[in-house]
């Protein structure tokens, strides 16, 4: 290739990747979930300047499964750190001091519960980011004017093109319905 050439390369059409409706307060946004949920849609979001108190039952979010996985981390620990304790004191390196036993569960206590407070941490950072699919550094809402209010004073609901009930036309008048300020076609 010489440089200042153009190259032949075909332009590929941006591709509907979600519809996204604004709205202007609290109560239009917490109506509008419960609508969205009630027409069976499954890939969807809400995105709001603030936590929003009962978006979670008007959206249907199930809960999470993170506290097992931080659960899981803390029993890991803490047998991991047991095992380690008497590893290293009574097989490893026994080391007889006045009498007492190669290895005690109390003065292993500190080891223990260290190893178990770190696991569980772990389990609750790096489960919460695989949950959320984070890091995530591009999505095509960032290019959207009317995305950049949401961190201010709009709200809005995202209906992805990946639900099975997505249909630009059909999902754009429910989102009409609502009472939207603004319904638009997000494009990649």
């Amino acid at each position: 290739m010489v440089l200042g050439m153009p190259t032949n390369k075909p332009q590929t059409e941006p591709k509907l990747v979600a519809m996204l409706a604004e709205f202007d307060s609290v109560d239009s946004i917490l109506a509008a979930s419960e609508k969205v949920r009630d027409a069976g849609y499954t890939k969807w979001d809400t995105h709001t300047p603030f936590p929003v108190h009962g978006i979670d039952d008007a959206m249907g979010i199930k809960p999470t499964i993170l506290p097992w996985l931080v659960l899981g981390g803390g029993i890991t620990g803490c047998l991991g750190g047991l095992a380690l304790a008497w590893y290293t004191n009574a097989f490893e390196y026994p080391f007889l001091t006045s009498g007492k036993p190669q290895f005690s569960l109390p003065a292993n206590i500190p080891v223990i519960f260290e190893t178990t407070v770190l696991l569980a941490a772990f389990g609750a950072v790096f489960g919460m980011l695989g949950l959320n699919r984070l890091p995530w550094h591009y999505n095509p809402l960032f290019k959207k004017k009317g995305f950049a209010r949401v961190t201010n004073d709009r709200f809005v609901v995202v209906i992805e093109a990946s639900d099975p009930l997505f249909d630009k036309t059909r999902t754009g008048d429910l989102l009409s319905s609502l009472g939207a300020i603004c319904v638009e076609e997000v494009e990649d």
